[in-house]
């Protein structure tokens, strides 16, 4: 999702009515309807449709219709809206954060190990690939073609939404143009696990423009003060 679609949905909970309607909904062992949330709340019918389909359309809700009761068939009546989280998962982090995309190249190298190759090799072939598997959607989506000094840009634009916050050197370093990350997605680890993660991150970025179909573009580690440790430069 978007980040404007996602801080959205964050904002829909800071009404608090619609906070409380969303609580007592996840709370249910199933599906709730719009009479039954009205009654348990003491809530206006109307008060409560409104903010259940608000909740609906930011994505944090969803809806079934089904007959409540035992009665079937004609004069059963209409089914009932019924409301139940979403199954998407919805998190705002500023500065960005993507602790999922770390553990998910984590666990997999660890199952990768578990099979018989070496732990350190895992994790870096896992980082690489999930890099050029994202490399390689971006590259589907908008294919980028051109010389090397579209390499930087391609790279840029593929991991902007990852939030790396990706920085083009200034005109004064034309000669050697490089990428630097403004943001690390991995701050946290990185401050307590710095060699390991850094190194990750590394295989990681490389894997994204080899996925773009980039060769010219080599990650390098390059750690600065306030930035993410990999620096993207021209080969």
């Amino acid at each position: 999702m978007d980040r404007a679609s996602l801080v959205a949905g964050i904002g829909a909970l800071a009404e608090p009515t619609r906070r409380r309607l969303y609580d007592y909904v996840v709370a249910q062992p199933g599906p709730v309807g719009r009479e039954q949330a009205a009654r348990e709340l003491d809530l206006p019918l109307h008060t409560v449709s409104f903010h259940l389909d608000r909740l609906v359309r930011d994505e944090l809700l969803e809806v079934e219709y089904r007959r409540l009761g035992q009665r079937t068939g004609p004069g059963s009546g209409r089914p009932s809206k019924l409301y139940r989280r979403a199954a998407r998962e919805v998190a705002v982090s500023l500065p960005p954060r993507r602790y999922d995309l770390v553990g998910e190249v984590l666990a997999a190298g660890v199952a990768r190990a578990l099979a018989g190759t070496p732990l350190e090799a895992s994790l870096e072939r896992e980082a690489a690939e999930a890099g050029r598997v994202a490399g390689e959607e971006a590259a589907g989506e908008d294919p980028v073609g051109g010389g090397p000094g579209e390499a930087l840009e391609a790279l840029a634009a593929t991991l902007e939404p990852l939030g790396y916050e990706p920085r083009r050197t200034g005109p004064e370093d034309a000669d050697a143009p490089s990428l630097l990350l403004a943001n690390c997605p991995f701050h946290a680890l990185a401050q307590r696990h710095t060699e390991l993660v850094c190194g990750l991150n590394q295989h990681f970025v490389q894997g994204v423009a080899e996925g773009l179909g980039r060769g010219e573009v080599q990650a390098c580690l390059e750690p600065g003060e306030g930035r993410c440790c990999v620096v993207a430069r021209l080969r």
